[in-house]
């Protein structure tokens, strides 16, 4: 079997990462974070999915577009995603600066196009665009060697979908070569795939572009004054409109070297919702996780921190006092002392103090558990204390009167809370 023929020398390929949504429907845990900033699977922030995808591929210049609540997104990306410049290699964020009008960002398309500066410096032959907030691991090298096979304009990543939710993505309709024939954002009724009609072909928001033909189009787009200046809504349609070649490239068909196990192969979440959040992170923890982040050739990449290995304390059975944690994810900097957790992941430096109880549950840093405390199906963002005894998650009624709920019954704890003032 021959090697798979790179036709581009990924120096000239530049990244722009999404990272400027504000993530309403991840409320309260975006109160005054950025969604991609928000903690995932215990020591990682969810924007750094996406950007060891491109690190490990092999694409290390790469921007990162920010926009709401910017801060701390912006801190963690100086701080832990530092390149070696000498290989003329970044990851830098670009906040927007109102170069093309006294205006912030009108939407994904106009804000590469008020970023074209950096295409117009670098000269690209390749750009891929892809969003900063869904849970995946993708091998991009196989994305753009198709798009370079079919001599593409544009080439957008998409995974099959239930129709029932399909309607909440941009869903393509593709002829048997895989050119892409409808384009479809987020509609009612959207198509079916040929002969599944209970399956959808959904656009993942990860697309790779010609530099000349996304020039072309971005700057088209900011005539009109009818548009969201959004790629879904507006750039890739009008390419297919226009006949343009525009490919579907199929996500199950990546392989991401050291992930043997079938199960793995096409998983992606979009985590817009906290349901959908705490849902992903409920994935990692079972026997065999579809997202598997022990998979030491494909690295899922943070900064690196001093504090010490968890730690468990006390085996007094006789008294329920057992430091313990089954079928969870318990990162370091943690004591559990002499409390119980299970089906849960734990953040950075929390305490679990002794009789209290963790289950189906996610807690962020430093979190403190008071002796007998209770939680159950609950996110409990960073520095939260627990008081004693209190409890979570166990009675709907009382939990709605006092806490955030969502509609599939999950309690949200929003960042140094004060709950002793809601006891």
């Amino acid at each position: 079997m021959s090697a798979t023929v790179r036709y581009f020398d990924r120096s000239r390929v530049i990244v722009f990462v999404l990272a400027g949504g504000e993530g309403k429907r991840l409320y309260p845990l975006t109160l005054d974070r950025a969604k991609p900033a928000v903690p995932f699977g215990g020591r990682y922030r969810i924007i750094d999915i996406v950007l060891s995808n491109f690190v490990n591929s092999g694409f290390e210049r790469i921007k990162v577009v920010t926009q709401y609540k910017s801060a701390s997104l912006e801190e963690h990306i100086a701080r832990v995603w530092r390149l070696s410049p000498i290989l003329d290699q970044w990851i830098e964020a670009i906040p927007p600066q109102q170069r093309t009008g006294k205006y912030w960002f009108r939407g994904s398309a106009d804000a590469v196009f008020q970023c074209r500066h950096v295409i117009d410096d670098e000269r690209p032959d390749i750009v891929a665009v892809f969003g900063a907030d869904h849970i995946y691991k993708m091998d991009v090298r196989q994305m753009v060697d198709f798009h370079a096979q079919r001599g593409a304009d544009v080439t957008v990543a998409t995974i099959p979908m239930p129709k029932a939710t399909a309607s909440q993505f941009g869903v393509v309709e593709v002829d048997e070569t895989g050119r892409i024939i409808g384009f479809h954002e987020k509609v009612a009724d959207p198509p079916s795939m040929p002969g599944r009609p209970d399956m959808c072909l959904v656009s993942m928001g990860n697309y790779i572009f010609d530099t000349r033909a996304l020039l072309s189009a971005i700057e088209t787009d900011q005539d009109d004054e009818d548009s969201a200046h959004d790629f879904g809504q507006d750039i890739l349609p009008n390419f297919v409109r226009q006949g343009r070649p525009i490919y579907a490239y199929d996500f199950n068909e990546n392989r991401v070297p050291g992930e043997g196990d079938p199960r793995q192969l096409g998983y992606w979440r979009d985590i817009g919702t906290v349901d959908a959040y705490w849902e992903a992170q409920m994935d990692l923890i079972s026997i065999r996780p579809q997202f598997n982040m022990y998979n030491d050739r494909w690295p899922i990449r943070t900064g690196v921190t001093h504090d010490p290995p968890a730690k468990f304390v006390f085996r007094d059975e006789s008294a329920a006092r057992v430091g313990s944690a089954t079928d969870s994810l318990v990162s370091h900097g943690c004591i559990i002392s002499g409390g119980r957790i299970h089906r849960s992941v734990v953040g950075p430096g929390c305490r679990i103090n002794s009789y209290s109880e963790v289950v189906d549950s996610v807690l962020f840093e430093r979190v403190k558990m008071g002796r007998y405390a209770r939680v159950r199906r609950a996110i409990i963002d960073k520095d939260v204390e627990i008081p004693p005894g209190m409890v979570i998650g166990h009675d709907p009624v009382a939990d709605r009167k006092r806490f955030f709920v969502t509609e599939g019954g999950l309690v949200v704890i929003p960042k140094r809370a004060k709950l002793e003032h809601l006891v």
